[in-house]
């Protein structure tokens, strides 16, 4: 005999089932991705700092994946976010890919914005100066011989991998070597910054002159060159000019080498991944190094008594350079928010 209540058993768990459907339905739509207009990228947290109380960024969203020291994003009502990855090119790496995979968010139609410090070639720049690249150029990616062994005649032991010396390009085979971003957005962003007035320090105003170039004795500014980064923080003449060379030899002699840092190739790379994903469009990225030291002496100075300088802070010109990243990226920034309608579906011209 059948159960009687069968029929209203089956009612019964119809009714919860669609119950059930209804409330994940609607918790589905109240958890739709946030949109981010823009998705600023700092490296560690001095550079991070200066971002935080201009934009309101008092809104903490932890994301899996990133760097223990910087756990979260800081966002705002704007609908921008504050990265920061952790130095070098793995943090880098990690941190981007774990942000745009993060299904919390849309990033598809976000401005990228790396904005992090450098050092810089005193031909083409000085302390606090702020620069736009177009080139994204990795001096990692290399073969390495000992200068004390490397053969009579060459300039330097580095050159390209399955290559037979310097001057010699090699195939770009890790696809990560060298990268041009939009030249439209690099117009718009030069546009919209170059007018921004720049903060310095005395202590950077008595080190630069220090220095016979005129580019690194004049006052910061905004300014194009292109950027090379490594992990290795490289000082000196001669690793400067192979910097000059390798990103004549990497572009096609279409970029000038100006400043040197870690890690934009890297998180270039981890945005091209996530737009390959369709999570992030890479024509919205831009990038901005702001320069707190020389990448070679003064007259009379050696290449350790530089670096040291650099890395301590005795060039005067770290406070500026980190002060420079939101005063001029943020100049961007702000372009891109007040006038979203134009910027939504791509960059509006110059």
């Amino acid at each position: 005999m059948p159960n009687p209540t069968t029929p209203t058993t089956h009612r019964t768990a119809l009714a919860l089932a669609t119950c059930l459907l209804a409330a994940g339905t609607a918790h589905a739509a109240t958890e739709a991705p946030r949109p981010v207009k823009v998705l600023i990228v700092s490296m560690f947290g001095p550079e991070a700092e200066p971002w935080i109380k201009p934009f309101a960024l008092n809104e903490n969203i932890t994301v899996p994946g990133l760097s223990p020291d910087y756990p979260a994003l800081r966002c705002n009502t704007d609908d921008v976010c504050l990265l920061t990855t952790g130095m070098g090119h793995a943090n880098a790496a990690a941190s981007t890919l774990a942000t745009l995979l993060d299904a919390r968010f849309d990033f598809r139609q976000s401005y990228v914005l790396i904005a992090g410090i450098a050092g810089i070639d005193p031909q083409r720049g000085t302390l606090g100066s702020a620069t736009w690249a177009r080139w994204l150029v990795d001096s990692g990616i290399a073969h390495e011989l000992d200068a004390r062994e490397m053969p009579a005649g060459w300039r330097t032991g580095y050159y390209g991998i399955l290559t037979k010396g310097p001057g010699e390009k090699p195939k770009l085979e890790y696809r990560t070597e060298v990268a041009r971003v939009d030249e439209a957005l690099l117009q718009k962003a030069l546009a919209v910054t170059r007018g921004v007035s720049l903060n310095d320090s005395p202590e950077a105003k008595a080190y630069r002159a220090r220095y016979k170039e005129a580019a690194a004795r004049a006052a910061p500014s905004v300014t194009q060159c292109d950027t090379l980064g490594g992990d290795t923080w490289w000082h000196g003449h001669k690793l400067g000019q192979h910097a000059r060379d390798w990103t004549r030899l990497m572009t096609d002699n279409q970029g000038t080498y100006c400043t040197t840092q870690q890690e934009d190739n890297a998180t270039r790379n981890a945005l091209e991944r996530a737009a390959a994903a369709g999570k992030a469009d890479l024509k919205r990225l831009a990038v901005l190094r702001t320069a707190s030291n020389f990448d070679r002496p003064y007259p009379g100075q050696t290449a350790h008594a530089s670096l040291t300088a650099s890395t301590t802070g005795a060039t005067g010109g770290f406070m500026p350079a980190t002060q420079n990243l939101a005063l001029v990226g943020g100049a961007l920034v702000r372009d891109i928010v007040a006038n979203w309608g134009q910027w939504r579906n791509g960059v509006p011209a110059p």
